[in-house]
């Protein structure tokens, strides 16, 4: 399996990343567009994965301040899962946060993918929650810096 993830850095790589993201939080999960791509997108470090040179998946990392960092938008194609690609995206985002000295890491995770983030030390913080339409669990994990 032929995977690189890096930060992306140009027009065309964001273009795929928006395709990702429309196939699977709107065509999959039905999420409304307008709460999909929130204005937020311009302020955020986004990452994406190439399995094979094919796009296939994508996160973005938002700074909330200089302590903290959210993973959000975390994405791969239905061809591709079941590798645990979502995985390495996301140990790929905690090296980036990592690198700039933030001390800590949230999420607000799908209920069905909170084992991927517990497999990555992250821990549940606080009840379910509804947002978009879906059930979420906000986690957490301290970072060394």
């Amino acid at each position: 399996m032929s995977l690189i993830i890096k930060i992306v850095d140009s027009s065309e790589e964001f273009a795929a990343i928006k395709a990702i993201r429309i196939s699977v939080f709107q065509k999959e999960q039905r999420v409304d567009p307008a709460l999909e791509f929130d204005g937020k997108d311009e302020i955020s470090d986004h990452l994406i994965a190439y399995l094979e040179d094919k796009a296939v998946g994508t996160t973005r990392i938002r700074y909330l301040d200089n302590q903290t960092a959210k993973i959000e938008r975390l994405a791969v194609l239905s061809v591709a899962r079941g590798q645990g690609i979502g995985k390495k995206i996301t140990e790929k985002a905690l090296e980036v946060i990592s690198s700039k000295n933030i001390p800590e890491v949230v999420v607000h995770a799908q209920e069905y993918i909170k084992p991927l983030y517990q497999k990555l030390d992250f821990t549940e913080n606080g009840e379910l929650f509804e947002e978009v339409g879906i059930l979420h669990v906000k986690m957490r994990k301290k970072l060394p810096v």
